[in-house]
């Protein structure tokens, strides 16, 4: 088991490590990252494969339209039988030709054993489980940043390449321009280990400035 976010202990090291990032705190509040525990690694990866670049609403849809096509549209089904799965089944349910053959490939991986078990990815460091997620189709190196983050919890997290986080940096540092995913990641040194908290400030800064921008 690898750390995770201890919510008092980040804040008192952003806060002291960081005089922006304390201020940060101090306009946001409370640190409160709704991590939510993995009980089935296949479904949880159907669900990020399926909800990427779709709002919330749309992706959840879909997401129960192909677990009910198995039967039960609460229960992610046995990778096993969406291997047996025709792919204009799995169109139908409203997933594109990419995430049909993204979800087909991640199932072939679980039932090989090639993807490592839930178990084994616990107990990993933070890029072990990056390397072995983004063998799966479809699963890029932001999708098992946010697995890491959300439901593994992990404390040490920062997704340079997320526009949320380079926003909410540039807002929060009063820049003129986002900075690199290069340049985030050095200033970002000074938050380990804790750059899990600090990603969720910044997501935070973005969020605020739009709540304000709509009056």
């Amino acid at each position: 088991m690898k750390a995770t976010i201890n919510a008092q202990a980040a804040v008192r090291h952003l806060k002291k490590a960081d005089p922006v990032m304390a201020g940060l705190i101090k306009q946001v509040g409370p640190l409160r990252v709704p991590v939510k525990q993995v009980d089935d690694l296949f479904g949880t990866l159907v669900d990020a494969i399926t909800a990427q670049q779709l709002s919330v609403k749309a992706a959840a849809t879909i997401y129960r339209r192909f677990c009910d096509l198995y039967g039960d549209p609460d229960q992610a089904p046995d990778p096993a039988r969406v291997l047996e799965t025709p792919e204009a089944s799995l169109r139908a349910v409203g997933l594109s030709r990419a995430k049909a053959m993204a979800v087909v490939d991640l199932a072939s991986k679980v039932v090989s054993g090639e993807l490592p078990a839930l178990t084994e990815l616990v107990a990993m460091d933070n890029e072990q489980v990056v390397q072995s997620l983004i063998k799966v189709r479809g699963i890029g190196r932001w999708t098992a940043e946010m697995f890491l983050l959300f439901q593994l919890g992990r404390a040490d997290v920062l997704p340079v390449d997320d526009l949320g986080v380079r926003k909410g940096f540039m807002l929060a540092y009063r820049l003129d321009d986002m900075p690199s995913p290069r340049s985030l990641l050095a200033h970002g040194e000074c938050w380990r280990p804790h750059r899990s908290a600090a990603t969720w400030y910044l997501w935070q800064a973005t969020r605020l400035n739009e709540l304000k921008q709509q009056g």
